[in-house]
């Protein structure tokens, strides 16, 4: 049967009202419809059950469905943004369906329409955002082996695309924006590795069509065609960014002013770093999934949540260019005596970055206008301070920060000191502004003056001394007078009501007088809801200088910030070099050193154009990781414009950051521990270059003793002779030692360790030369390892060095505890004299007597 036959039948067979939901919720069949019902939001069928155990709430049931009941589930309208908040961090999108027909006139079921629609990466509710997260909407396309990815931060305007060669990319890409929610054509190819993401959503394939979407981008932006914004060099990111429009349109049934302009994020702009990077540097997130200990934990002292943003935006986007990375650098150098001073004028100017999202779309409520009026006062005395700052950039921001006095003293006349959570009960704009209004506001208060004056007259016309004017709200107006006075009440005078020693009366007058003043409140607050809704027209002019404003405080509000850490926690101004190479004196990790009780030990770091590679050896546990990524951490927040953790740094171009640290299988996939280690070294040898700075931990590690060290032999190699990178190799291979007496622009250092009888004291500092030992049995008994298996151990270790023939046989030996002894280096440098044999003998010439002699010889001489 078609579909629309199965609605007809199944819209007859209810009552009206539960028709008309059925007729709404099939425009909306694959999200939740919110349906106000009174004081309540009510769900069906499908959605109540899901809602029911999305939100934990009862599910009931409401009369019946085909002989069955109906499902049912409800939420109070006054506690809604606390249910929809939930829902969106579940990745849920919600229709609200909203009473816009009036009852008291209404024949049968009131009208009802959606009015707002509320997904995870449309919302601009401050009750529904992280503050101090981007929130995107970010949409994906694929054609002919290339992808685009259009990202756009509703809450903002920024509208930005993204096209790349291969999936990997994408998935970095993913990573970094981590979209609230993510759009993909119905014939993607790998759509099961986007499904399992919160918040993806399937869009029909016309919504990627390329005339489509550069239709729709024109229209918002008011051009003929895309040519200025210099986007047409990546169509792909061209139809995921029409996906995004027509999205967007279709949720927000809004103007969207404020997204004026879209760009293309270029790779060549920004050192690019892999999604196992990001991952293991710990950036904004750490393996454990958390904010605590990361980087931006670290720096993030920013004073506004639009400067928090933009600065993890940062983190995850290094500059490439030196030169504009220099005028971030100069500016904190600069701020480094100022930022006291500006930083108090920040805090009060707060989030407006979002504000001015929420006018556009004309969903602001009373206290936005007076976020924004608060920010706007702070300019008159913060432009004075920008004004005295020398450096370009300083400059180009105090520029950009002038005052907006007509906007100012708008809001200042239009909107209360204080003003209410919503406009729905008034009390919103300041008396003064409007005439009008201000004349219904005295009728409703209950215009003292003229009830006064109408007492004195009335007392005199009658000569009741005791005669008063009152209110209440059962019986309104009236004149009361005593009961002995009533052979003087005139004979107009109405009685109104009659108590125990007194009579109230009404008169034409103050009857038409109630009547003006109970309407008064009513029509007051008419026009107040009028003159607010004006207030977006006042308003929609002064967008795009407030969301220039918005943009230049919080890049503002990040360098203040870097500077307050320079100062606090000692940092010092990276220079940045045109040489190839990375030198750093007394270099801390940003993160350890904050967690430590103690003194962090500060270690230095020199590689240049003659020594590329360091091979860093020593035990479990000495420092070895932290080393690499403390290198891979400073090097980045040099690229930031941040001042970095060490007593003195120079740092040369930098395109690429590489980390191979840890692994764990993806099972979902089918890969290995060891297929995961082997997929992030070949994505590395495939795509680093001589400026890229390589961190390699423990290569081969998970597999065969032979095979890892080959492995990893291999590729360290390669990375020295033919890549040429800037590499921090860690081994516990002690054969790839001798590589520095081989290749010139390797050199091999090491993190001591002292023993004490059976106890191991961790030195924490990079010496030159390689380790003598790993201390793995220390370790391990550290580690808490039964004591019985670390003696056994060690009578294991003892009988494996008394079998081996050379020193390197030993020490590696040394830091196994388990059963195989290491390859020895003299057979990897020079031929066994029983290979030399074998070179010499002809199998053709041997009778197989003679051969099995061979054989047994062989084996006696081995």
């Amino acid at each position: 049967m078609p579909s629309d036959q199965k609605m007809e039948q199944a819209l007859s067979a209810h009552t009206p009202m539960m028709q008309q939901y059925l007729g709404i919720k099939s425009e909306h069949p694959d999200i939740l419809l919110l349906y106000r019902m009174g004081d309540f939001y009510e769900l069906f069928f499908d959605d109540a059950k899901r809602a029911a155990a999305l939100l934990d709430i009862s599910l009931t049931k409401r009369g019946q469905s085909g002989g069955l009941p109906i499902p049912m589930a409800g939420v109070p309208y006054h506690a809604i943004e606390g249910y929809l908040a939930r829902l969106v961090q579940l990745g849920e999108s919600v229709a609200i369906c909203e009473q816009i027909g009036d009852p008291a006139t209404s024949k049968g079921p009131v009208e009802r329409k959606v009015v707002r629609i509320v997904t995870p990466g449309t919302v601009t509710d401050e009750a529904l955002l992280n503050e101090r997260q981007d929130n995107l909407l970010c949409a994906i396309s694929q054609l002919r082996g290339q992808f685009g990815l259009a990202q756009l931060d509703l809450s903002s305007g920024r509208f930005l695309l993204n096209q790349v060669d291969n999936f990997d990319d994408l998935a970095a890409l993913l990573q970094r924006l981590n979209p609230a929610e993510l759009l993909y054509p119905e014939d993607f190819s790998q759509p099961l590795l986007l499904e399992k993401r919160k918040g993806a959503r399937r869009r029909p394939i016309w919504e990627f069509e390329l005339a489509t979407a550069k239709r729709l981008l024109c229209q918002q932006f008011g051009t003929k065609d895309l040519l200025s914004f210099g986007v047409d060099e990546a169509p792909v990111a061209i139809m995921a960014a029409g996906c995004v429009m027509q999205y967007v349109k279709d949720t927000q049934r809004a103007a969207l002013p404020h997204i004026r302009a879209i760009a293309l994020e270029r790779a060549q702009d920004n050192i690019v770093l892999d999604a196992a990077t990001r991952r293991n540097l710990e950036l904004t997130q750490n393996l454990a999934g958390h904010y605590e200990h990361t980087l931006a934990a670290v720096l993030d002292h920013s004073q506004t949540a639009m400067g928090s943003r933009l600065l993890k935006r940062w983190i995850h986007a290094p500059l490439r260019q030196q030169t504009q990375v220099n005028a971030r650098l100069n500016a904190v150098a600069e701020l480094f005596k100022h930022y006291e001073q500006l930083q108090p004028q920040l805090k009060h100017i707060g989030d407006i970055e979002r504000v001015i999202a929420r006018l556009a779309l004309r969903s602001a409520r009373p206290r936005d206008f007076a976020r924004l009026r608060q920010a706007l006062q702070q300019l008159p005395e913060l432009a004075p301070k920008l004004s005295l700052l020398q450096s370009p950039l300083l400059q180009q921001i105090s520029q950009a920060a002038k005052p907006l006095p007509a906007l100012c003293e708008l809001l200042e006349r239009a909107i209360v000191e204080a003003p209410p959570v919503l406009i729905r009960d008034g009390g919103v704009i300041a008396n003064g502004y409007n005439a009008e209004l201000d004349q219904w506001r005295a009728l409703a208060e209950g215009a003292t003056d003229y009830l006064d004056q109408l007492e004195l007259r009335e007392r005199e016309r009658t000569g009741i001394a005791s005669l008063k004017v009152g209110f209440n709200r059962v019986h309104g107006y009236y004149i009361e007078t005593g009961r002995s006075a009533d052979t003087k009440v005139p004979a107009e005078y109405i009685r109104r009501q009659t108590l125990k020693n007194n009579e109230r009366y009404i008169i034409p007058e103050l009857k038409e007088y109630e009547d003006k003043v109970l309407g008064s409140q009513s029509k007051a607050l008419a026009l107040e809801k009028q003159l607010y809704e004006q207030l977006f027209l006042l308003t929609t002019p002064f967008l795009a200088q407030l969301q220039q404003l918005a943009q230049t405080l919080a890049e503002l509000d990040v360098l203040c910030t870097f500077a307050e850490r320079a100062d606090n926690l000692n940092y010092c101004q990276p220079k940045l070099t045109s040489t190839t190479g990375i030198m750093l004196q007394q270099a801390r990790h940003p993160v350890v050193e904050q967690v430590l009780t103690e003194p962090f030990i500060a270690n230095p770091l020199n590689l240049h154009a003659q020594r590329r590679m360091l091979m860093i050896t020593g035990p479990n546990m000495g420092g070895k990781s932290t080393y690499m990524r403390q290198t891979a951490l400073i090097v980045l927040m040099a690229y930031i414009g941040c001042f970095v953790p060490a007593d003195q740094a120079e740092i040369g171009p930098i395109d690429r950051i590489f980390t191979r640290i840890g692994a764990s299988d993806d099972l979902a996939s089918g890969r290995s521990t060891f297929m995961v280690e082997m997929t992030e070294t070949a994505t590395i040898l495939h795509h680093a270059t001589e400026h890229s700075l390589v961190l390699m931990d423990e290569i081969g590690r998970g597999t065969s003793t032979y095979d890892g060290l080959s492995l990893a032999w291999a590729c360290a190699d390669y990375l020295a002779t033919t890549i040429k990178s800037l590499t921090l190799f860690a081994t516990h291979y002690f054969e790839l030692t001798v590589l520095a007496d081989q290749l010139p622009a390797l050199a091999n250092v090491h993190l001591d360790a002292i023993e004490h009888g059976d106890d191991i004291v961790f030195m924490h500092q990079v010496q030159d030369g390689a380790a003598s030992k790993s201390f793995g049995l220390q370790v391990a008994q550290l580690a808490g390892v039964p004591k019985a298996v670390i003696q056994r151990a060690r009578l294991k270790l003892s009988e494996l060095e008394q079998h081996s023939n050379t020193a390197v046989a030993k020490t590696t030996a040394t830091q196994t505890i388990a059963t195989t002894v290491q390859p020895q280096l003299s057979l990897l440098e020079a031929e066994h004299p029983i290979v030399e044999q074998l070179r010499d003998i002809n199998p053709d010439d041997l009778s197989a007597r003679q051969a099995l002699a061979l054989l047994y010889e062989l084996k006696s001489r081995l």
